[in-house]
């Protein structure tokens, strides 16, 4: 006899049972059954001397890596880089009724079981104005401030327009005159506009936008019936945990009366307070509900600490700032440190010092939210496209304080890789679900993978950067050939730890998904293409097969070119191919 679950493997005799899937009662399990006695050690081997190998080369006084260490060029100036882009419009129009600022936040302290967990209100709050809205706040309202708006003033928050709409056919098909489109515009005189048309009268890309638009509509509609606000727990000796209800459920009938009436009433008695602008009395009311709350949900309820760890998470997240700060300074000090190197002067170490000690705080600061969402989640925040950008932007400020002193471009690269990589973060953050880890996701194996190959993809990113401030020098100035070789050193130096901690994370991948399903490899996009880009990166560190790659001007485009590699591997898969690895 033995237990089997996810990555738990119950071994017999050499041969190994995973949980491959279980029924949807939950009252049955489908193993799979691997045999391979002498294979995984075999393989395992294979792979710890790869790893030495690894560790070795950096230590070898005769390879091309230490030659290139060695080399006269690094021993003269420094150089830089690149790039680019995106504007914030703001406009102003006239608000919506609301509550005041702070019973609104009064809400946002009640508990709600929302996502498979117990959380503070204000993060559905903020998640629901960021899914209909795209941003967390409205006209200048608090994200608490919006979703008891539609709460309690309905008739006025369906005529905004607030729900966001990307696809161009959907905005037609509801008549909207721009990207954001009125509650109000998804129904017609006959009925529900989207439900009407023929499926056959759309693409691939119009389907899944009317289905984003669906998604919208449902949550607004699931809020303003109550059937979002699951803010009522009720403990039965037949359950082992409290079963959280929202007014309108279905209570059950051994319910005693009074806490019946209360869950049934105590909303609309609320309502009735605001209608009456009796905000001190809404309070009161709120008070109560947290009261009977704690009372009834008991020791289920999350700790004092990571509630209120939480509620400071969602009012610290200012990710598109931050982002768009970091893009600036590090575009400003890239084109600061051209003019100085065209006219032949030294950079300012004061100057450096500053931007340095600037970049230590967006430092500081993006620990303190992953830690934050680390503690709140329960588990190390490494598990969707939002959380990789994070800790990816935090890969890019530690190489930039271990690289600037040999590389002084290192500081403009540090924060443009930053700020990119926020900046991306935010399409993660459309939808940022905080929640606990598929069983699957429960490995420390995990961890140490993404966070191999995000290091990896942030030193590919350093060298991509360092090949366009190449393509720049070569076709602005003329005498600039020494600082394009001495770049390319550069490059090639970091090529070797990144293609290394590459090839390391897709083996650290490998033992994973040996430990969770049995096999090592599945074909699936992201392993796919995860492998193409190793491969392509690895042409370069043979430059004496491959002479094409001595010639500086070659190695550098193709450091431009072959980060497509990268981009296809990580947004290509996540948000085209799809695949068990996607994070869309």
């Amino acid at each position: 006899e033995g237990s089997v679950s996810m990555n738990h493997i119950y071994t017999y005799r050499n041969y190994r049972f995973y949980q491959s899937t279980y029924d949807a009662d939950k009252k049955g399990s489908t193993l799979s059954i691997a045999y391979d006695p002498y294979g995984i050690a075999l393989t395992y081997t294979g792979y710890a001397f790869l790893l030495l190998s690894f560790i070795l080369f950096f230590f070898d006084k005769h390879s091309y890596f230490r030659k290139l260490l060695n080399h006269p060029a690094l021993k003269k100036i420094t150089v830089c880089i690149l790039l680019s882009t995106s504007v914030i419009t703001m406009f102003g129009a006239s608000v919506p009724p609301s509550l005041p600022k702070e019973t609104a936040n009064e809400f946002g302290k009640l508990y709600v079981y929302y996502n498979d967990r117990i959380c503070p209100l204000q993060t559905l709050a903020k998640e629901f104005t960021t899914k209909l809205y795209g941003k967390s706040n409205y006209k200048g309202l608090t994200p608490e401030q919006v979703l008891t708006g539609w709460l309690f003033f309905y008739e006025q928050w369906k005529q905004e327009p607030m729900i966001l709409i990307k696809d161009k056919e959907v905005q037609k098909l509801l008549g909207a005159k721009g990207k954001y489109v009125r509650l109000a515009d998804f129904a017609g005189s006959t009925g529900y506009k989207l439900e009407q048309i023929s499926p056959s009268d759309m693409n691939a890309k119009t389907t899944r936008a009317i289905e984003e638009a669906n998604e919208k509509f449902s949550l607004a509609s699931m809020l303003c019936t109550g059937n979002l606000l699951k803010i009522y727990p009720y403990f039965d000796k037949n359950n082992a945990q409290p079963i959280w209800y929202s007014l309108t459920d279905d209570l059950p009938v051994s319910m005693p009366h009074e806490q019946w009436a209360f869950i049934r009433y105590s909303m609309n008695l609320i309502a009735e307070k605001v209608a009456h602008q009796a905000y001190n009395e809404v309070r009161i009311l709120l008070d109560k509900t947290k009261k009977y709350q704690q009372k009834e949900a008991r020791s289920f309820l999350p700790s004092d600490t990571r509630f209120g760890a939480e509620m400071l998470y969602n009012r610290m997240n200012f990710t598109r700032p931050l982002a768009m700060f970091s893009l600036t300074i590090g575009i400003l000090s890239f084109f600061l440190y051209c003019w100085k190197m065209a006219k032949q002067r030294n950079s300012s170490k004061k100057q450096n010092s500053i931007l340095l000690a600037m970049l230590g705080i967006v430092f500081i600061y993006l620990m303190i939210l992953i830690g934050l969402r680390g503690f709140i989640s329960g588990h190390l925040p490494m598990s969707n496209g939002y959380e990789t950008m994070q800790l990816m932007s935090v890969c890019a400020i530690l190489l930039t304080f271990l690289l600037y002193r040999k590389f002084e471009a290192a500081i403009s690269f540090g924060y443009i890789l930053c700020g990119l990589t926020l900046l991306v973060s935010m399409f993660g953050e459309s939808n940022p679900s905080v929640t606990q880890l598929m069983p699957v996701l429960s490995s420390p194996l995990l961890s140490i993978h993404v966070v191999t190959i995000m290091l990896s993809y942030s030193l590919l990113a350093f060298v991509m950067l360092n090949g366009i401030t190449a393509i720049i020098l070569r076709y602005t100035r003329t005498d600039c050939h020494e600082q394009i070789i001495r770049l390319q050193i550069i490059s090639h130096i970091i090529l070797y730890p990144a293609v290394f901690l590459m090839a390391a994370g897709i083996f650290i991948g490998a033992i994973w998904a040996n430990v969770s399903w049995g096999r090592y490899w599945g074909w699936d996009p992201k392993e796919v293409w995860a492998l193409i880009t190793m491969l392509v990166y690895a042409a370069a560190l043979h430059p004496a097969s491959l002479s094409s790659f001595r010639r500086p001007m070659f190695f550098h485009w193709f450091a431009v070119i072959a980060f497509l590699s990268v981009l296809v591997t990580y947004f290509g898969v996540n948000f085209i191919m799809g695949g068990m690895h996607s994070y869309a």
